[in-house]
């Protein structure tokens, strides 16, 4: 058994780089390079597909020794396919790159990933009133969501526009009725509000507790402002009703 896993180890240390170590004995070299090939351009395919916008700002001989690197160096938490770009998020935002690379590039590829993941959340929307009191109720919010709180204006950032400096940005991915991905710019305040919403609470409550953390000198009043907010939110497909 220890000769196997020995063997396991070397051959997931070649695949990993294979440039640098040497494939396991007895293993013939042609077939470990098409074998080589298979998995690196797989794992290169979903990453292409999931980050264009990433890939053609870096251009592609960068791109892909990134590419290479995170296949070499991160160890994926899971053995699934599809999460692979998550673990390349993941990857961009915590792990020590040699190679450099664009401030804004690890928020970008965190906002690109979030349309993929909304686009394929498997949820299903639970029993709610869609005309129910926002202000009221228990507010429902739509569960195939992602909310994304930038220091880069990532949605902005393309082939004809590159950032400069930080310009926090905060963004509302979603999937809508019609199984659309959509997204929308909200600012600090409302992501605050849908992140207390997200606690299980009623509109009411959310900005009674938004009056005490921002110390508001009116509190009635900013009652007022939520309900318009609420309100509109609904009619985008971010918040989905009330619980029933």
């Amino acid at each position: 058994m220890l000769a196997f896993q020995e063997f396991q180890h070397q051959m997931a240390a070649h695949l990993r780089d294979p440039h640098h170590t040497r494939r396991p004995p007895g293993v013939p070299k042609r077939r470990m390079g098409v074998y080589n090939e298979l998995l690196f351009n797989n794992v290169c395919g979903f990453l292409d597909s999931c980050f264009p916008v990433s890939r053609k700002l870096l251009g592609d001989a960068r791109w892909r020794r990134l590419c290479r690197t995170f296949y070499r160096d991160w160890p994926s938490h899971t053995p699934w396919f599809r999460e692979i770009p998550r673990e390349f998020v993941r990857y961009l935002a915590e792990h020590s790159i040699a190679q450099p690379l664009p401030r804004w590039l690890a928020e970008l590829a965190r906002y690109e990933w979030a349309e993929l993941a909304v686009d394929v959340m498997d949820v299903t929307p639970p029993a709610h009133n869609p005309q129910g009191d926002l202000m009221q109720g228990r507010v429902l919010l739509n569960p195939a969501r992602v909310d994304v709180a930038s220091e880069w204006p990532v949605h902005h950032i393309g082939p004809d526009w590159r950032p400069r400096h930080p310009e926090p940005a905060f963004l509302v991915v979603f999937r809508d009725a019609q199984l659309n991905v959509q997204f929308i710019e909200i600012n600090a305040v409302t992501a605050h509000v849908l992140a207390l919403l997200d606690q299980g609470l009623s509109g009411q409550q959310a900005f009674a507790q938004l009056a005490t953390d921002m110390q508001h000198p009116d509190p009635q009043a900013l009652q007022g402002f939520g309900a318009q907010l609420l309100t509109s939110l609904r009619e985008q497909g971010v918040i989905l009703g009330t619980s029933t």
